[in-house]
């Protein structure tokens, strides 16, 4: 990955990197487990766009949970 802050960053753009590398898996399989998108959630997303919303917990018809919009969640941010 590639971090170039511009020089707005509070932290130096190599810390970011280093951050980033630390506490996020970025290979393929690490972003759909993240992000929990292996549930299709078409119907909740086709309106009000896909982000700036809550996430949420879905219970599907055949009892599976998952969370809808987990891209939204800060569980990361005390990490970094």
């Amino acid at each position: 990955i590639a971090v170039t802050t511009f020089g707005t960053g509070k932290i130096s753009d190599a810390k970011i990197e280093k951050l980033i590398r630390a506490h996020f898996d970025l290979r393929p399989y690490g972003i759909l487990t993240m992000l929990d998108l292996i549930h299709p959630m078409y119907q909740a997303t086709a309106a009000y766009g896909h982000f700036g919303r809550k996430p949420v917990s879905v219970r599907l018809q055949n009892g599976e949970a998952f969370t809808a919009f987990s891209w939204e969640l800060t569980n990361k941010a005390d990490d970094l």
